[in-house]
């Protein structure tokens, strides 16, 4: 979505290539996001670890704008669902940020996120990432 929390229906499509790798005997992952956004080079990173205790997952996400982590989405998946959140603050404001996993179909999953300003009864939708596996 190109203006977030803002009532906007104008939404920014471009590509980008992501590379994944497990980590730590597969309690975690992480992955480098590579794309252009407005002709200006942009890269990200989540790095993503599996509480064998707790069987929740924590994501950590950077990118080149912030240059931080940010808070760690937390949750896990129910089948083919992961759900995972987090407070942050989005343009002076509290958000409930929350990030959505679709594996059903394990060959293109696809991630969401959406922004909420009422503690999770209505969410703005506002980031679709369609992905597809390549060969290597």
């Amino acid at each position: 979505m190109k203006t977030r929390l803002a009532n906007s229906e104008e939404w920014i499509e471009f590509e980008a290539t992501e590379e994944a790798s497990p980590l730590l005997r597969g309690f975690g992952n992480m992955n480098r996001f590579i794309t252009s956004l407005d002709g200006e080079p942009f890269e990200g990173m989540a790095v993503r670890l599996f509480n064998p205790q707790t069987k929740l997952w924590s994501i950590y996400w950077a990118d080149s704008n912030v240059v931080s982590f940010d808070p760690p989405q937390i949750g896990s998946f129910d089948g083919d669902i992961g759900k995972f959140y987090a407070w942050d603050v989005f343009n002076g404001q509290q958000v409930l940020v929350l990030f959505q996993w679709d594996k059903r179909d394990p060959d293109y999953p696809v991630w969401s996120q959406a922004f909420s300003t009422d503690r999770g009864k209505t969410w703005e939708w506002n980031w679709y990432m369609y992905a597809s596996r390549t060969s290597v």
